[in-house]
């Protein structure tokens, strides 16, 4: 529906000064009797007819016009001007209608402008986080949605982000202060550090629409843009960089630790051989022997350590692949069963028919299950039975929520896949149980060390589970024997067995 058009106050106005003189002059006339009531009757209306005229016309017109921007705005395509209208009216809206189609133009090219620059935004590796001025969220691309969860637009950052500092730096952009950069952490589900960059970003907001009832000046003055002061805020990854200076303090200390004995030994070993067993045959061989055990126990330890680090550099980036346990335990199995046979020990595997897929790293996994299943082998008695039991899993059960995403999680948990590794063997201390993941820590170092062990072992579990967003839990009793348990997520929505499956044996 086209607007009620009023004739301008200037054309009524204008037609008014047309008329007031001539009334006058009409009614003075006729006051001094020098024309009859007729005469001026007969002058006056055509008078009148014609200003009448006059205004009806450009109401006419204008009613035109304005109906013809009524469909501009109205209509998808340009729509063709009146052509009935008279000329000036059909050169205004083709005026108007050429103002539109540019007006147009430009507005496609900034819409696909602005959907060029949300494709870029989305796009980026870092999240980047735009909070307005209290403190709300107002965009966060994808990294950034991926980073906190989809919850963290439309509501206070510290609800995402409880860092005191970055909201500190924040808050005080927010107020005025320059930019700034600092370094914060987030410790779940596996610790993460990051660089943030807190700029400010003085957005122009759009005008108040004013009202259509109300009276517009002709000529109004131009109104100030409005803007509002926001914050950006970029995150930088520098876990890998922060954990790659960690990782050479660590193996500078740990290696010149666990490699100093051994050193000393082939030391001690070659100035005898060099001196007084110089010509001793029987040392030699003997000697040797001793020489080529230390020596591989370095090459092994510093496998482990290598492994170790490779591990964690790359430990807070989850794996996307999916893994057949059941696959991956048969090879482990079958790579160990002459080790296990060498002590008269049995390797039995129990699980369902059917076990879904896990999300993880397949040479990572199948290292976790090697060394937990030689740990089994070295530690349980011999003639006994190591048993690895693989079952379904529910994560709120086991006290785990985090290893999916908060926004994928359910009321019931995460379907969860569990592999038990059961020794028989002579058990572990309750006060040893918090320490066992720790780097080079052992329960009796001498029999570890005797038996070929670096001590890295269940640290390089760790930290594959961490990586792989999984968990690791050690049950023992002295004189019994232990079990150890990797909880990995399944990589889809599994039923939890509702009674105890049918199981497979071998």
């Amino acid at each position: 529906m086209s607007p009620k058009v009023m004739p301008p106050l200037r054309l009524i106005a204008g037609a008014l000064l047309m008329l007031g003189p001539l009334a006058a002059s009409l009614y003075l006339l006729l006051h001094g009797g020098l024309i009859t009531p007729g005469v001026a009757v007969g002058v006056g209306l055509p008078a009148l007819a014609g200003v009448v005229v006059i205004l009806r016309t450009q109401r006419r017109d204008t009613r035109a016009v304005t109906d013809y921007v009524a469909r501009l705005t109205d209509e998808p395509s340009t729509p063709v001007p009146p052509l009935a209208s008279p000329a000036s009216v059909r050169g205004l809206t083709a005026a108007v209608a050429r103002l539109h189609r540019v007006m147009t133009g430009r507005v496609e090219q900034a819409q696909a402008q602005l959907e060029a620059n949300e494709s870029i935004l989305e796009a980026l590796h870092d999240p980047l986080v735009l909070v307005g001025a209290d403190r709300q969220v107002v965009r966060a691309n994808q990294a950034a949605r991926g980073l906190f969860g989809d919850r963290i637009l439309n509501r206070d950052l510290a609800a995402s982000l409880r860092n005191p500092s970055v909201l500190e730096a924040v808050d005080a952009v927010l107020g005025g202060a320059a930019s700034r950069i600092l370094e914060f952490s987030l410790p779940v589900p596996v610790e993460r550090m990051f660089e943030v960059r807190v700029k400010p970003f003085q957005r122009r907001l759009p005008r108040p629409v004013p009202d259509e009832n109300a009276l517009v000046p002709e000529d109004p003055a131009p109104a100030p843009p409005v803007t509002g002061r926001m914050v950006i805020l970029t995150l930088h990854d520098i876990t890998a960089l922060r954990r790659s200076e960690q990782m050479r303090a660590d193996f500078i200390a740990n290696a010149s630790h666990e490699l100093r004995t051994p050193l000393s030994s082939l030391l001690g070993f070659i100035e005898t051989l060099r001196g007084p067993a110089r010509d001793d045959l029987e040392a030699h061989e003997r000697f040797l022997s001793i020489m080529h055990d230390q020596a591989s126990r370095m090459a092994r330890l510093v496998n482990d350590l290598l492994s170790l680090s490779r591990i964690e550099l790359d430990e807070h980036m989850p794996p996307a692949g999916q893994v057949d346990v059941l696959d991956r335990l048969d090879g482990v199995i079958a790579a160990l069963e002459l080790k296990a046979a060498s002590r008269r020990i049995r390797l039995k595997l129990e699980a369902p028919e059917r076990v879904p897929p896990v999300v993880g790293d397949e040479d990572q996994l199948t290292q976790v299950f090697q060394n937990l299943v030689s740990n089994a082998i070295k530690y349980t008695r011999e003639n006994t039975d190591v048993t690895v039991a693989v079952s379904l899993a529910d994560g709120a059960m086991v006290g785990f929520t985090s290893a999916v995403p908060l926004a994928q999680r359910n009321g019931r948990g995460h379907p969860m896949v569990a592999v038990a590794v059961r020794d028989q063997g002579e058990g572990i201390a309750r006060t040893h149980l918090p320490r066992l993941t720790e780097r080079f820590y052992r329960v009796d170092a001498a029999r570890s060390r005797a038996m070929g062990g670096t001590g890295l072992g269940l640290a390089i579990v760790k930290h594959i589970l961490n990586r792989h967003r999984g968990r690791l839990t050690i049950e023992s009793a002295v004189g019994v024997g232990s079990t150890f348990t990797v909880y990995l997520p399944a990589a889809s929505d599994a039923a939890l067995p509702a009674a105890e499956p049918a199981r497979r044996q071998a």
